[in-house]
């Protein structure tokens, strides 16, 4: 049954909520003098599964600017990368420093 509408009756159109898409996180490595440029390109392949050669791109920009981005992440993600290369390079005995920063 259609009840006829009122004046003073409030009609609310039905809204399917729409989840907001996570903010990301760029995971950036930065350039110190001691840690070998093999053991860079080496985490950058085991922890942002890049090819060799998108490895030692990303490690000549760390090499060449002081810096560079290794992907980007929603922030738990990101956290996590971030995490498990300080880990590995601390393990390696290399002072590789990874960091990470909104997109």
């Amino acid at each position: 049954m259609v009840r006829p509408k009122r004046e003073g009756d409030l009609a609310l159109a039905s809204q399917v909520a729409k989840p907001k898409p996570p903010e990301l996180y760029k995971v950036m490595l930065l350039n110190d003098d001691y840690t070998p440029m093999e053991f860079v390109v080496a985490v950058i392949e085991r922890f942002f599964n890049k090819s060799r050669e998108q490895a030692t791109q990303i490690m000549l920009k760390v090499h060449t600017e002081g810096m560079g981005v290794c992907g980007v992440y929603p922030h738990d993600i990101a956290e996590t990368k971030m995490h498990l290369v300080l880990e590995a390079a601390r393990e390696a005995q290399h002072p590789l420093q990874c960091v990470i920063e909104p997109a």
